[in-house]
């Protein structure tokens, strides 16, 4: 016994003497050839972009924001939707819109993504209208008042942001992945950019929120600009950086049966009224998207088979930053949203916004 773990701390030992200096002599060995087939794969997907005509798409939070604009972009490509939000009465305008658009056929049904009921049931009802599945969008989310997580006196309030926008997206995969495996077909999931790169107070939505909707962005910019009481920015991140955790998990499982884009916005301007409260707030300094232009990019990425999509772009020059120089960033961040003086918030109850109906939708 004593031999055998001798030999083992021996052989843990070597592996840590070897590996590290390994690792950084192989990086610029296999960089170009890696770029190299990187670039050839991608003038490929260009050329050979997959035809959406008459093909099955299902959107979740299909109601408003990034959801409206990517049902929007699909219809005039010609594919077929199933649109889902929890607010059914607003996706008959969007519906309406998407059949103008070229869309042949919309079918719509309310449904709550965190049920699993509900996520089985909208699965069951597209492949009974159309008869196959061809691309999956988990886009919807929900968002709440960030806060800190030295106030939160109960846990249990957040669970709902978990639940839809982890969980949400989970179900809805679980159910549609015997029908993508018989099309070959695509899961495209709206995740965010601080699921890479955390903000301070948003640690639950790290993991996942609706990034959206104007009211999400009034909170979450007023409480990390104006407000010392900044901390659902941790729940937030918390569940965003839960999901494409969980989806590249998923990727590697399902090799090449189906594909797998994760989608990472960053602000993203959805109401004209986002703009006043930006120059109120003199946050001019911050690139803002719009959700067309997002949409635009995610289609297209999904189309061409990409494991990644990022808008606005200028967030992809931010990333790397985090890992190249991790103390700095961090450093940065507790200076810039002023986390060096201790915030109290009084409450410490998770608070929704008073249409939190409407918040229910990516």
């Amino acid at each position: 016994m004593n031999i055998n773990r001798e030999k083992k701390q021996c052989q843990t030992i070597k592996a840590s003497t070897i590996l590290p200096p390994l690792s950084l002599i192989s990086i610029p060995i296999t960089m170009l050839p890696y770029l190299f087939v990187k670039l050839l794969v991608y003038a490929k997907n260009l050329v050979h972009t997959e035809s959406m005509e008459r093909k099955v798409v299902l959107i979740t939070g299909a109601a408003s924001g990034i959801g409206e604009e990517l049902a929007y972009e699909y219809a005039k490509r010609g594919a077929r939707l199933s649109l889902i939000d929890i607010r059914k009465e607003n996706l008959v305008t969007v519906a309406d819109m998407a059949r103008s658009l070229g869309s042949p056929d919309v079918t719509i049904i309310g449904a709550d993504v965190s049920k699993v009921e509900d996520s089985k049931r909208f699965i069951d009802e597209t492949m009974k209208h159309f008869g196959r599945l061809d691309h999956l969008v988990n886009n919807a989310g929900v968002s709440g008042i960030p806060i800190l997580i030295e106030d939160i006196h109960d846990l249990t309030k957040y669970n709902p942001i978990m639940d839809t926008n982890f969980w949400g997206a989970v179900h809805g995969t679980l159910y549609a992945i015997p029908h993508l495996k018989n099309s070959k077909g695509r899961i495209i999931v709206v995740a965010s950019g601080c699921g890479w790169f955390p903000l301070p107070r948003l640690s639950i939505y790290n993991v996942n929120i609706d990034i959206s909707s104007f009211q999400f962005y009034f909170n979450l910019l007023f409480n990390l600009f104006m407000s010392q009481n900044n901390s659902l920015t941790l729940w937030y991140q918390a569940s965003k950086a839960a999901t494409i955790s969980f989806f590249e998990t998923l990727r590697i499982e399902l090799g090449w049966s189906i594909g797998i884009t994760i989608v990472t916005p960053g602000f993203i301007k959805t109401n004209m009224a986002l703009k006043a409260y930006e120059e109120e707030a003199s946050l001019q300094w911050i690139p803002l998207g719009s959700a067309n232009e997002c949409a635009k990019d995610i289609v297209k990425s999904a189309c061409r088979g990409d494991m990644y999509v990022t808008n606005p772009s200028w967030l992809k020059a931010v990333f790397p930053s985090k890992l190249l120089f991790p103390e700095l960033v961090d450093w940065a961040e507790r200076h810039i949203f002023g986390l060096w003086q201790k915030p109290s918030c009084k409450n410490g109850d998770l608070r929704m916004s008073k249409n939190n109906q409407a918040l229910k939708t990516e």
